[in-house]
């Protein structure tokens, strides 16, 4: 009795000054609608996985690393085969971020497609396509860490495609690149973006884009709002959860199984003098832009053709942004070309991937 009454002081001592009670209660009273768009609540869940686990093997690998010009390569090398385990350690945190974006990329399609941003959760989508833009700058700003002849190179081409920009673009390489050129202040300039600053402004924009997400609920299919009929719901807690937990177990499993038969490589150290290696490419969530890119035509009328290709690029990134503003009647059929258009964005991205790999 005695040791019962000791953990309820305990519990009540912990809630009055945390409030926790509020969460849980709130879990429990949650319900997550079940119909043919269900499979699609997980994909979010899945993102928090693949980051958490690039958080963990992150940790582990930053008491390694040595972000500086004459040991980064090395200490990698180190990490790859002296380390205990330091090689699948390093595998799962790469494939682990590959997994994450591309579950970005999911998540936001099926939204769009499905229209789930639609009135009112707007600033849902609006924060769920900055949490993209991080992603992508976590994923180039660590491409670079390794400091390889391949890593090197593409971070050349990568930072030089913002100088085409009107008035700033010459500014941002530089900021980008700490100088002139890639060199070793890019490379530290890189891990503080890396381990720094992107983590807070994540952490943070993850924080309110949860908060929305739970705020909101989740959205019904355009189908089954109009017919206003009673959907059938599942509990969050615990039938949801466990569910979720299975989805967990499977892409652990295909994370591991895809980082041991397929492990992360190393080149020989970068060298600053040495020309670039043939058929430099950068990684497969940007291969769609990079083709762009590489087919257009140097001049257009008055226009550098990179430059068109940039200011293309960045008003179709707004108009992405600006989607619920801009599918405001989402059942009529301006709704129904721009569903059309999500999926002629996934051909021609795939297509324009696949082409720049051939």
């Amino acid at each position: 009795m005695k040791e019962k009454k000791v953990k309820k002081d305990i519990r009540s001592w912990l809630d009055e000054r945390s409030g926790l009670s509020v969460v849980f209660h709130f879990l429990r009273e949650k319900k997550i609608p079940q119909h043919k768009h269900s499979l699609w609540y997980y994909t979010g869940s899945a993102i928090l996985l693949f980051f958490g686990i690039q958080v963990i093997t992150g940790f582990m690998l930053v008491f390694y690393y040595n972000p500086t010009l004459e040991e980064a390569n090395s200490s990698v090398a180190r990490i790859m085969t002296e380390i205990p385990l330091g090689w699948i350690i390093r595998s799962v945190h790469s494939w682990s971020a590959s997994f994450m974006i591309a579950f970005v990329f999911i998540h936001l399609l099926s939204i769009w497609i499905t229209k789930a941003y639609r009135k009112p959760r707007e600033l849902t989508w609006m924060s769920g396509v900055f949490l993209l833009v991080l992603s992508l700058l976590f994923g180039f700003t660590g491409y670079l860490l390794p400091w390889d002849d391949l890593s090197l190179s593409a971070t050349k081409v990568g930072t030089d495609i913002p100088r085409s920009i009107p008035v700033v673009g010459a500014w941002v390489t530089q900021f980008l690149r700490g100088g002139e050129d890639v060199t070793g202040d890019t490379l530290t300039r890189f891990f503080g973006f890396h381990v720094c600053i992107l983590p807070i402004f994540l952490f943070a924009l993850l924080a309110v884009h949860v908060y929305l997400v739970q705020k909101q609920g989740m959205s019904l299919p355009l189908d089954l709002e109009s017919k206003e009929e009673k959907v059938n719901e599942l509990p969050f807690w615990p039938n949801f959860v466990y569910r979720e937990m299975i989805v967990w177990l499977v892409l652990i499993g295909v994370l591991f199984t895809v980082s041991i038969f397929f492990p992360a490589s190393l080149e020989k150290a970068a060298d600053l003098m040495a020309p670039a290696p043939e058929g430099i490419k950068p990684e497969w969530y940007f291969l769609f832009l990079f083709q762009m890119l590489k087919i257009f035509p140097s001049k257009i009328l008055f226009m550098n053709g990179d430059t068109l290709v940039v200011l293309l690029i960045l008003l179709g990134g707004i108009a992405f942004f600006f989607l619920p503003l801009i599918d405001n009647k989402p059942t009529e059929r301006k709704g129904k070309i721009i569903t059309v258009i999500a999926y002629l964005f996934i051909i021609y991205a795939v297509g324009m991937s696949v082409w720049s790999l051939l």
